[in-house]
């Protein structure tokens, strides 16, 4: 694979057991580049190798006054320099190759698992180490991916070193063969506390980066009631444990590195000395001593590679270990079964709590509980956060369906869309049926103002469509980014379209319009709809209240609010104390009338920061 083929047209399988078992299987997909690194660094570093045996050999040609053998060794330098400007050029060639392909291998998986899993992941994931894992550990992962190949190198290239000296000059030789592997593993006892700090440094990033995430989306928010400085000084705080951790992780790798450069010294001036006394005695040439010297000066270079594997393997492991961790969530079932490709339609039926939406209407569920709504949300879509009972869909479990059928069959829209950078244009391209229009999704979700207002945020852009949306919509109000993602979900009219308070951030005239858009346009699909607004209710073909986790009633919206008191607390907002002095007026004997629909703008009373934000 090189990096014009990326990207992969199927990633693979990964081995997400643990994180070693990651790294082992990304090496082993990459094999072949592997073993193109591996040759290139032999070459590499066998020419930076050979230069001291033709520097000996040249030397002790000058003093023999050998002009032969002094052109031969010439002639053995030359080629070493070429092969050593070779050898390093293709094995960074190749190894950058490695470390690029591993880390895109990484980032497709780790986008399939996003895109299979949907708005679960944040819920089983935080949000922080999401963002860790696809960015920096992704680069981390990559660098140990491609320092194998070249610590492999590096140490053939030492042991074959090691041998020759040994059979060149037995005598210094064995100084060096014994001196070196000493080197190599001196800094092992002090891993296991590097690795430790390390892993303490990118624990603390992690929660600092989740908290910087966190604040920026709810930056509007905090605006609004004055919490930008608390929120700050939280970040403050987070980010100088981050500092105070990564010092202390700095100062163990610079003793590590430190020992690195000690060593190698002590050992050099070990084999000078004790060259020299063999060389008073004549036992060995000036020749021979000057080739032992410079073999131990040019194997530190291959020794760094010792430290530099050591340092991408700790820093890699945690990485490998949170990408294992984010791999290895599945859906509740494979999607695999034997059902047909095809999405089913029909009924939508929920075992759990008893929820049945028939084919082509428009309901809408009504649950106090807003966490509960939002798992009932993701069951309802397929893919829900916790094993259980599959959502039926005429009757077939939804679980049971692959993926993509299921995709295309149900869409959930969350209460907190996202709205991805770049243009109204690109937002609006999704995957869709084709019977519903850019026009008519927007016309239905009342974006008109929404569209009056990045014209003139841009007027050099001519059409609104090619004005730019920033990331997550931040440019825009709540209520805008509500709207415009409410129109997205109705471009692509799957069969059947759930969404999660899709108007809690509107005000109320514009909610009326947009509940008869969405009833208008979805006629003759299957629409669910999860609101407590009476406009939205009033206009819905039945409503469902489900309390405590099962379905409590089922009817009309204005049937519902003069029967159902547990609906009408949840719709009207009726507190305890008002729900007690209707149970005494009718334990009285009294007559009990029910009140009749609020207003619409008084239905549901909206947040201070929502309308400062829609007025915005």
């Amino acid at each position: 694979m090189q990096i014009q083929d990326l990207p992969y047209p199927d990633p693979g399988v990964p081995d997400a057991r643990s994180g070693p078992r990651l790294l082992w299987w990304l090496g082993r997909n990459q094999l072949g580049g592997q073993l193109r690194a591996l040759a290139w660094g032999l070459l590499h570093f066998a020419s930076v190798a050979a230069l001291p045996f033709c520097v000996g050999l040249t030397v002790q040609a000058v003093v023999d006054r050998s002009g032969s053998r002094l052109a031969l060794t010439g002639g053995l330098l030359a080629l070493a320099c070429a092969g050593n400007a070779l050898g390093d050029t293709f094995l960074h060639r190749a190894a950058v190759t490695n470390w690029i392909t591993a880390a895109a291998r990484v980032q497709q998986l780790l986008a399939r698992k996003a895109a299979e899993l949907g708005s679960a992941l944040t819920r089983r994931v935080a949000a922080g180490e999401v963002v860790a894992v696809s960015t920096g550990d992704v680069e981390k992962i990559g660098w140990f991916v491609e320092a194998v190949s070249r610590f492999t190198a590096a140490a053939v290239t030492v042991v074959l070193v090691c041998a020759a000296l040994l059979v060149y000059q037995p005598a210094l030789g064995v100084v060096v063969a014994v001196g070196l592997p000493a080197l190599a593993l001196a800094v092992l006892p002090l891993l296991p506390r590097a690795t430790r700090r390390a892993d303490v440094q990118r624990e603390k990033a992690g929660r600092a980066t989740e908290l910087a995430s966190d604040t920026v989306a709810g930056l509007r928010v905090l605006r609004g009631i004055g919490g930008e400085e608390l929120f700050l000084d939280r970040y403050r705080r987070a980010s100088q444990e981050v500092r105070h951790a990564a010092v202390r992780s700095a100062r163990m790798w610079s003793l590590i590195s430190a020992i690195q450069v000690l060593l190698p010294g002590l050992l050099l001036i070990a084999v000078v000395w004790y060259g020299v006394q063999l060389a008073r005695t004549g036992r060995i040439t000036v020749g021979e001593l000057v080739t032992v010297y410079s073999s131990v000066m040019v194997l530190t270079y291959p020794l760094r590679h010792f430290e530099e594997i050591a340092m991408a393997y700790s820093f890699s492991r945690p990485s490998a270990g949170r990408a294992a961790r984010v791999l290895s969530l599945e859906r509740t079932t494979d999607g695999t079964g034997t059902r047909a490709a095809d999405a089913p339609s029909g009924d939508l039926y929920d075992p759990v709590t008893g929820l049945r939406a028939p084919a082509g209407l428009l309901t809408a569920v009504v649950c106090g509980d807003p966490d509960a709504a939002g798992r009932l949300a993701e069951r309802l879509g397929g893919h829900p956060t916790e094993p259980g009972t599959s959502v039926l869909l005429g009757d077939v479990p939804l679980d049971e369906l692959p993926l993509g059928s299921a995709r295309t069959a149900v869409l959930v829209q969350d209460k907190d869309p996202v709205l991805l950078s770049g243009s109204l244009r690109e937002l609006l391209d999704v995957p869709a049926s084709g019977n519903v229009s850019a026009g008519e999704a927007l016309a239905a979700a009342q974006c008109g103002d929404v569209l009056e207002a990045l014209a003139q945020a841009s007027p050099a852009a001519g059409d609104p469509m090619d004005v730019r949306v920033t990331e997550r919509g931040r440019s825009l109000s709540g209520g805008q980014r509500q709207r415009l993602a409410l129109a997205r979900s109705l471009i692509t009219d799957p069969e059947v379209l759930v969404l999660d308070e899709p108007t809690s951030a509107v005000d109320s005239h514009t909610e009326a319009r947009i509940a008869q858009g969405l009833r208008n346009l979805r006629t003759g699909r299957t629409t669910v709809v999860f609101a407590s607004s009476p406009l939205l209710l009033d206009r819905a073909d039945r409503v469902v209240l489900v309390h405590e986790g099962t379905v409590a009633a089922v009817g009309a919206h204005r049937d519902l609010v003069h029967t159902e008191p547990r609906y009408r607390a949840v719709v009207t907002r009726e507190t305890d104390e008002e729900l007690a002095v209707h149970d005494m007026i009718r334990g009285g004997g009294g007559p009990r009338t029910a009140p009749a629909d609020p207003p619409a703008d008084e239905a549901i009373p909206r947040g201070a920061v929502e309308e400062m934000e829609e007025t915005a």
